[in-house]
């Protein structure tokens, strides 16, 4: 009996020694199976011809291979808010832009601006196109960190981290694939601020310096960013910007250079710093840009985006509409005559206001006369007192 239980034992022993070598085996196999890196027909398409990939080898995120998928016409992104993005890309638009090849320091590649995005791609949270844009437009830093820096503080930063994300980021005025020199040829500049402010775009078309930039190509006239900025664009209605505004107007009227090939005299800007309005700005000028003033700068009385050439008709009947209420608004009581008093921002001539001129002519002849007579009274006086000083030593000796 005992010999039997022995034998059986032994079979049992061998029967499970066996299988479990096999069950060893089979795993052993499974695992070199699922380590073995099949050959994806992306990858295999993307690849060189003649160069077959390595089996063994995770696909790089190469041009070729981002653009297996997105050169495919059509291609959209359906994002949960139910929105739809284009994801097709032109390799054209790519080459042609300042990131492409004709760049100095080299073409860009997918991956500089879309680090690890190897399908399948990471999964991104945005609800919107919008939303996904403000996600993503952060990588420009990489490259453009201090320009970058600039915007945050720029009067878009502030609004984009206050939640209005309507407010312009770097593609929105860069644009994303194909972006280009963003001042060539310089309309570019203004018809970019353009599609986002394009209310104050036609006001300024018509203007004297939209007109001459639009129509005339002129390059001396101001774009939007020689007024607001580039990157760090204020807000226009702080009283900052306000009490420095007549420094922006004098970068290019104070300039007698640029101010002579259009026949304008600097005697504006000088004629506005030197009376009491401009004298007045300059004081809280220099008190602190943030010290609020009530003096007419030089938009209260032109204009700002609409401004219109002073000696055409528009331009004489605009700034008589606006002078008076601009006045008013200090003097409520002036008559519709109060305007016309001030005699510009040019001096007087004999054929311009020719009793104002004699009288200047007079002041001129005698302002000196009076001095000099002054001057003899106190010479006599000081005369008459030394003599008499001298008299009285003599008789006291």
């Amino acid at each position: 009996m005992m010999q039997r239980l022995r034998t059986l034992l032994i079979i049992t022993g061998i029967l499970c020694l066996t299988l479990g070598a096999l069950v060893s085996l089979t795993y052993a196999q499974d695992a070199a199976d699922s380590t073995e890196v099949p050959v994806s027909e992306a990858t295999a398409e993307a690849a060189p011809s003649g160069d077959a990939p390595a089996e063994d080898a995770e696909p790089e995120a190469s041009d070729a291979y981002c653009l297996l998928c997105h050169t495919k016409p059509d291609q959209v992104w359906n994002l949960p808010g139910g929105e739809t993005l284009s994801v097709s890309i032109d390799p054209a638009v790519l080459e042609g832009s300042v990131h492409g090849t004709a760049s100095s320091e080299g073409a860009l590649a997918c991956a500089d601006c879309h680090p690890n995005f190897r399908y399948p791609h990471p999964v991104s949270l945005s609800l919107s196109v919008r939303e996904f844009q403000v996600e993503r437009y952060a990588v420009c830093r990489n490259c453009h960190e201090e320009q970058y820096t600039r915007s945050q503080d720029s009067v878009h930063g502030a609004f984009i981290r206050a939640g209005h994300l309507e407010a312009a980021t770097c593609v929105d005025c860069h644009g994303g694939h194909n972006i280009q020199t963003p001042d060539e040829p310089r309309q570019r500049i203004s018809l970019t601020c353009g599609r986002c402010h394009g209310v104050i775009f036609e006001t300024y078309r018509t203007s004297v310096h939209g007109a001459a930039l639009l129509d005339e190509s002129n390059p001396d006239v101001p774009t939007c960013i020689d007024c607001h900025g580039v990157h760090n664009i204020a807000d226009p209605t702080t009283t900052h910007f306000r009490v420095d505004s007549p420094d922006l107007c004098a970068e290019c009227h104070a300039d007698s250079e640029l101010m002579a090939q259009y026949d304008i005299s600097t005697h504006v800007f000088d004629s506005y710093v030197g009376d009491f309005h401009g004298s007045t700005v300059v004081l809280f000028e220099q008190e602190g840009s943030e010290t609020a003033t009530n003096k007419a700068v030089c938009f209260d009385c032109h204009g700002v985006h609409n401004i219109q050439a002073v000696d055409s008709e528009q331009g004489v009947s605009s700034i008589r509409e606006t002078l008076l209420d601009t006045c008013r608004q200090c003097h409520p009581d002036a008559s519709a005559d109060f305007s016309a008093a001030w005699l510009g921002h040019y001096p007087a001539t004999p054929e311009t206001h020719p009793a104002f001129f004699g009288l200047n002519q007079l002041y001129d002849a005698l302002s000196p006369a009076a001095l000099g007579l002054v001057a003899i009274v106190i010479a006599s006086d000081l005369f008459r007192r030394i003599r008499r000083w001298s008299g009285g030593s003599k008789r006291s000796n």
